[in-house]
């Protein structure tokens, strides 16, 4: 036993000294690989990490929203603009606790749609507050330069941006199609920029004049920031307006301000029609006032919707559902009251309402025609729709109809006396009238010839009229028995004659 012991011990010595590694001086790498991995203690008391020197990136809360209002919070990464006329616009909307009400009820049916693209583009959540500033969040919001929309887009803009603009629809007031675009446009111009806030200068105030701001401040050596730059005061006090809507939403128990609850959910569903459909039905249809109806829907401007132009609606998602229910089961097989006819001539409202079957009022009322005002050819007017009329409006005449109209011109029965050689033709010149005409007015063929003195009675625009008595020197006499030229057709199909085509 006494034997045993030292040989156990020296064996378990041998092994320890085999599993030992020896850095192989011939070899750097291991050398500093095994130095790497010598621990090191610091000396003294350990101190804590202060905040400065953390470096790990924040974890997601796993909470849902509690609201929108929460979820907007959230997203916010814009930076703050730290400006006195932030404060003054923060003092006017903190004043008027009223309109704040008014505005934020008004966005709870479009706030969740705004919000979501934004979350989906990666977007700073603070633009869904732009409308705020922009409209008041009103659809039907129209400025003095003739911006229009929730989003304000001019009509070229709106173009640019592929905003249909017709008789029948404006899609700057669309939902869906206003906020694409303007999300678009914002991020066109921070890609332009590289900050959001010379962004919505230039959304305020366009591209070119902020760029053109910018390069004279950079010419003088001067700073190119927002606060920076030369603008127009409506500029100058756009982004502080935004930014006190942001610090109102984002703490508005300072400043006594009440935001409706919006919960964190859609408001709309958008729906399929593949029919023409009366507005009045639709909203029938899906148990909804009218009025509920256009607020999703503000883009329609006459009381029928053209599957061909506008493929979706708008719905309250409770009232999708019905909708699509009630719609499978309306058994009356027409939608729609209402078609387009385009007009093949220049027309007086008079002859067109007859060619429709309508009355001149009516046809003026439903297609918003002007007094005295003739109908230019290619107009395309909404005419009420027959029980014969089987096709809906193409697609062509729901995203291209246009009506024009032009000043119906006043005349006058004007008698002129034909002077040695005059002709028809000579005649129609001097007077600027077809020669067609002239020879109707008088019962003559075009080629007639005419003798000195003949009597020949024209039918002249008033002003012509009244200046053609002193150029005459008495040969022309003017009769006041009518007002207005006869609704006369020449004989070849021409235009009434008391119109002039342009």
């Amino acid at each position: 036993m006494n034997l045993l012991y030292p040989v156990l011990l020296s064996s378990v010595l041998w092994l320890a000294g085999c599993a030992t590694v020896t850095p192989d001086a011939a070899n750097p790498a291991d050398a500093e690989t095994t130095a790497a991995h010598t621990p090191r203690y610091p000396n003294g008391a350990l101190s804590p990490i202060t905040r400065a020197q953390v470096t790990t990136p924040g974890v997601a809360s796993l909470s849902a929203p509690a609201d929108l209002w929460d979820r907007i919070r959230r997203g916010f990464a814009m930076p703050d603009l730290d400006h006195e006329l932030v404060q003054d616009r923060e003092q006017w909307y903190a004043s008027r606790p009223d309109y704040i009400l008014r505005m934020t009820e008004r966005s709870s049916k479009y706030l969740f749609h705004i919000v979501e693209e934004l979350e989906r583009r990666g977007m700073p959540t603070e633009l869904a507050l732009l409308p705020y500033i922009e409209s008041a969040f009103n659809p039907q919001a129209v400025s003095s330069a003739k911006a229009a929309g929730m989003w304000q887009f001019m009509p070229a803009t709106g173009t640019y941006f592929d905003l249909k603009q017709n008789v029948f629809r404006d899609d700057r007031r669309d939902v869906l199609a206003s906020t694409r675009a303007a999300l678009d446009y914002l991020q066109k111009l921070h890609g332009m920029f590289g900050d959001w806030h010379l962004a919505l200068a230039a959304y305020n105030w366009g591209e070119g004049s902020v760029g053109r701001a910018i390069a004279r401040n950079r010419k003088a050596g001067l700073g190119i920031s927002y606060a920076e730059l030369n603008m127009p005061a409506e500029t100058r006090m756009y982004v502080p307006k935004l930014q006190a809507v942001k610090n109102i939403v984002n703490t508005p128990e300072a400043f006594r301000a009440e935001l409706p609850l919006i919960e964190n959910h859609p408001y709309f569903q958008a729906v399929d029609i593949k029919r023409d459909i009366d507005v009045e039905l639709a909203a029938k249809l899906a148990d909804v006032t009218p009025s509920d109806f256009r607020a999703l829907n503000p883009s329609l401007s006459r009381p029928v919707i053209f599957a061909a132009g506008t493929p979706q609606i708008l719905l309250p998602w409770d009232n999708a559902k019905v909708f699509e229910r009630n719609l499978d089961a309306y058994g009356k097989g027409q939608y729609s009251s209402w078609t387009v006819w385009t007009a093949p001539s220049t027309l007086t409202v008079a002859d067109a309402a007859q060619r429709v079957g309508m009355s001149e009022d009516g046809l003026r009322a439903i297609n918003n025609i002007p007094p005295r005002m003739v109908i230019k050819a290619g107009s395309a007017l909404m005419v009420p729709r027959t029980a014969s009329t089987l096709a809906d409006v193409s697609s062509q005449v729901a995203d291209n109809g246009h009506v024009a109209f032009a000043p119906e011109i006043v005349t006058r029965r004007t008698t002129v006396r034909a002077q040695k050689r005059d002709t028809l033709a000579s005649l129609a010149q001097r007077h600027r009238v077809s020669v067609a005409n002239l020879a109707d007015w008088n019962d003559l063929k075009v080629g007639a010839s005419l003798k000195a003195g003949q009597s020949i009675v024209m039918f002249l625009p008033l002003r012509a009229a009244s200046a053609a008595g002193p150029r005459a020197s008495g040969k022309v006499a003017v009769s006041t028995r009518s007002a207005k030229a006869p609704a006369q057709t020449s004989k070849k199909g021409g235009t009434p004659s008391k119109v002039r085509k342009r």
